[in-house]
């Protein structure tokens, strides 16, 4: 059983990592809204945030190995949240009859799916030199590699809604 401190980093990461992402949706809707210096705020208090986060995680035991290790627990991960949690989320959403949430449940389980098989390709390539541009649809997070499709495979979003990552 984890010490009261390990207990206490852990749920810091997780209140952290929501705040952060939570900031930056705050963010794009000052934008949207046209409060520019507001969204500027939001943004710097959710990178903030994610300083925080990173800290915290680095503390946890057990929670950062090796690369290889890493990879393989990212992978397991994406199984994980494929196979046993999004099946429940869907279920739900369906039966209570939530359509968006439903499609964005839906859509992200599919997405999971792919990060799994990029995880596995990165797996097998770790070794070689190969580098490899990825773009990630702003709609429902798919990952491409090398460019950005004309549509993406699990929403439709249009090109210009992929977002390359450096």
């Amino acid at each position: 059983m984890p010490d009261k401190t390990e207990k206490n980093l852990a749920y810091a990461f997780a209140a952290e990592s929501k705040a952060a992402v939570r900031n930056e949706a705050f963010a794009m809707k000052a934008d949207s809204e046209g409060y520019a210096q507001i969204g500027r705020l939001f943004r710097a208090i959710s990178d903030a945030e994610s300083v925080h986060a990173r800290r915290y995680l680095l503390q946890m035991r057990g929670k950062i190995g090796s690369t290889e290790e890493n990879i393989e627990r990212a992978f397991q991960n994406e199984i994980k949240a494929n196979v046993e949690e999004y099946p429940k989320l869907i279920k739900d959403a369906s039966d209570e009859g939530k359509a968006k949430i439903l499609k964005a449940f839906s859509q992200s389980r599919d997405v999971e799916s792919r990060h799994a098989q990029l995880y596995k390709k990165a797996m097998n390539d770790m070794l070689s030199d190969r580098q490899t541009d990825y773009y990630v649809c702003q709609v429902c997070g798919y990952v491409s590699e090398d460019e950005a499709p004309d549509n993406c495979p699990v929403c439709g979003a249009v090109k210009g809604k992929f977002k390359l990552v450096t």
